[in-house]
């Protein structure tokens, strides 16, 4: 089902909106595809798990119960992420909800877009 006008325009803005915010997050977003993103966000946090259990097991053995708490909690926040990181991607063989209008259209830059829309405005004054 493609979007309403309405809802293109509000992606649109956020789109520019994360590239204004942070144009190297949004880039490596875009480059490597959101798939590769939530994978590598997940296997981080998988190792911070386990890096959680080693601080836990350490700290039962060296009788420091901060150092126990301190891998428990990384385990549990890992455990979080891996969760939401995993939830939020995409199923095996299906796309990104973007990717599918993205493939459809050529890839313009941002500043062809921004012209795009000025002349379409300038055209739709001037009749």
């Amino acid at each position: 089902m493609p979007l309403s006008e309405h809802e293109q325009r509000m992606l649109e803005q956020m789109e520019r909106a994360l590239y204004a915010e942070d144009p190297k997050f949004a880039s490596a977003l875009e480059g490597s595809g959101l798939r590769t993103y939530t994978r590598r966000r997940v296997y981080q946090a998988v190792a911070g798990f386990l890096v959680g259990i080693a601080l836990l097991m350490a700290g039962m053995v060296a009788q420091l119960i901060w150092v126990s708490v301190v891998g428990f909690l990384v385990m549990l926040g890992c455990a979080v992420l891996a969760v939401t990181g995993w939830r939020k991607g995409p199923k095996p063989g299906e796309q990104p909800a973007g990717a599918v209008r993205r493939q459809a259209r050529p890839k313009r830059s941002m500043m062809d877009r921004i012209e795009e829309r000025w002349q379409r405005r300038r055209d739709g004054q001037g009749q």
